[in-house]
């Protein structure tokens, strides 16, 4: 298991690296079906990412890749879940706020979730073995392993104590659902302070507590959240089904997330 989240790690930094190295350069942008954007830099951090984690021999369900059927997908009881690029209309943007999301699955449940914001050099990781999540900023640059285990902090850090609960929406996707559940919030606890943030970062800002809540009733995939659901539950919070209550799983056979909502270790359970 160790060696699974050392090599996600480096996946991720590496895959980040590489988003870096494109990110002030002119962009090949083009549109998929669903008319969302994917460029050469997603691509590019696919492949690596893909190289580095065939070491295992485990399946790999990345945006970017081939989604094989479900008759074959169900049939796997482990696998990778890769979002190579999380975010990538912020990236676009330019506004730092993407990441790079690598998760291991294990009978529908994420074992281990890796979140690298390389823009801002900072990266969430987790793993259910050791029933930890932690969070380290690279400022200095990343050199080993050792160092990088050394210096991380354990989550969750904030007690949120700030008499306005923060919840978070999604930067670009804040659909009339979502904001109607926003609402109903704030009529039942007072008023609250919203906060719009790209990619997979909210997951991060609850596993930490900077902030309380992050409900969403817009359209997400699997490789959206596997990673930072695992990061969110290690650290004491929960992912769930916004109908039942209970955690998201993966791996199904529409890759599609129910709607759901997240929640900090520290949010009182009247606010759901």
């Amino acid at each position: 298991m160790e060696k699974l989240l050392d090599t996600a790690i480096l996946a991720a930094i590496s895959a980040g690296q590489e988003l870096m190295i494109n990110y002030n350069k002119t962009l090949s942008i083009d549109f998929k079906k669903d008319q969302s954007p994917v460029t050469n830099a997603d691509r590019s951090a696919h492949a690596l990412i893909k190289t580095a984690l065939q070491y295992f021999d485990i399946p790999l369900l990345s945006e970017e890749g081939e989604h094989l059927s479900y008759s074959i997908r169900k049939k796997w009881e482990k696998l990778w879940i890769v979002d190579p690029l999380d975010g990538t209309k912020e990236y676009i943007k330019r506004n730092d706020e993407f990441t790079v999301n690598i998760a291991f699955i294990e009978n529908n449940q994420p074992i281990i979730g890796v979140i690298y914001a390389p823009a801002l050099q900072l990266l969430y990781f987790a793993s259910k073995h050791l029933n930890k999540a932690f969070k380290h900023e690279l400022k200095g640059g990343f050199t080993n392993l050792n160092e990088l285990y050394y210096q991380a902090i354990e989550l969750p850090i904030n007690a949120h104590l700030k008499t306005n609960p923060i919840v978070l929406a999604s930067r670009s996707h804040l659909d009339l659902g979502t904001k109607g559940y926003i609402d109903s919030i704030n009529k039942r606890c007072g008023k609250i302070n919203l906060v719009s943030v790209g990619s997979s970062l909210k997951f991060g800002l609850i596993a930490e507590g900077s902030a309380l809540l992050y409900p969403r009733f817009s359209s997400t995939y699997e490789w959206d959240t596997a990673a930072g659901q695992a990061i969110v539950e290690m650290a004491g919070g929960s992912v769930i089904n916004a109908d039942d209550g209970s955690p998201l799983i993966y791996n199904k056979k529409d890759l599609l997330n129910p709607h759901f909502i997240t929640r900090s270790a520290f949010a009182r359970s009247g606010l759901i």
